[in-house]
């Protein structure tokens, strides 16, 4: 497991950066939560009659003045959008890194098949992934206490399954992007993880462009559907795995036969 724990040590400190600016941003959007928690009826009343904007991101069907209802719309983009943008960086990087900093002559020289190594970046990537989401499920959950208030159960947990499964989503298809990359690019991965998103917002305006739906992690991630119906689109989540699964396989076989520049 030395590339593994190679990996992990290299991105510790981006791990670390990420996780407690989105757990912070989480904490702060919830603490803020009591105070504005009487006016949020009236919002609510204002957003849900704003047309496209409200479709957009599901504010025509949860409440602004419930705890889940306003985690879910709040809170849910934060961990949305920053654990994407996180999830992408990951992926996109990790079988690059070697041509990047030169290294790929000292770690392929060594008794260690490309196969082995490909798995084990692989591995680290997920564990980040995994790492970043508990911590930010257990800052939610303190927080909450520390408010007196308390999430309903079952949406937040469907909630949070359906974020960690987008963000592996995203990492495994830039993980198979990785591959290809010579000297690795920050751009293309958070490019992907932005254009999944607005997918996303455009899928939910438009009745014409619900095919996207098929494309984007973020349909079943919706924390609107999710919280509204208590239930996750596992036919959305299937299909959600092929792509992460096609992401894998690539990365296999474009890195085993890859000519990799020392």
């Amino acid at each position: 497991m030395t590339v593994y724990i190679k990996e992990m040590k290299q991105s510790a400190k981006a791990l670390i950066i990420w996780t407690c600016s989105i757990a912070f941003m989480t904490l702060i959007c919830i603490f803020m939560f009591p105070e504005m928690k009487n006016e949020m009826d009236s919002v609510s009343s204002i957003f849900a009659n704003m047309g496209g904007f409200t479709a957009a991101f599901g504010m025509d069907k949860l409440s602004f003045g419930e705890l889940m209802g306003f985690y879910g719309i709040e809170c849910g983009n934060i961990l949305g959008l920053g654990g994407g943008f996180f999830a992408a960086l990951a992926g996109i990087s990790v079988l690059a890194n070697e041509e990047k900093e030169r290294t790929a002559e000292f770690l392929l020289t060594h008794p260690i098949s490309r196969f082995s190594v490909i798995t084990q970046k692989l591995l680290s990537v997920v564990t980040q992934v995994i790492i970043m989401n508990i911590f930010v499920v257990a800052v939610s959950l303190i927080s909450a206490a520390a408010i007196g208030e308390e999430f309903q159960m079952k949406e937040f947990i469907l909630l949070h399954t359906a974020y960690l499964l987008m963000q592996l989503e995203i990492s495994c298809v830039c993980f198979g992007i990785s591959a290809f990359i010579k000297r690795g690019s920050i751009g293309i991965g958070l490019g992907l993880a932005l254009a999944f998103y607005f997918m996303n917002i455009v899928c939910n305006i438009s009745d014409k462009a619900e095919f996207l739906k098929y494309i984007t992690p973020y349909a079943y991630s919706e924390a609107s559907n999710i919280i509204y119906e208590s239930k996750l689109e596992t036919d959305l989540i299937v299909i959600g795995a092929v792509f992460s699964l096609a992401g894998i396989l690539i990365a296999y076989l474009k890195y085993t036969k890859k000519d990799i520049a020392s």
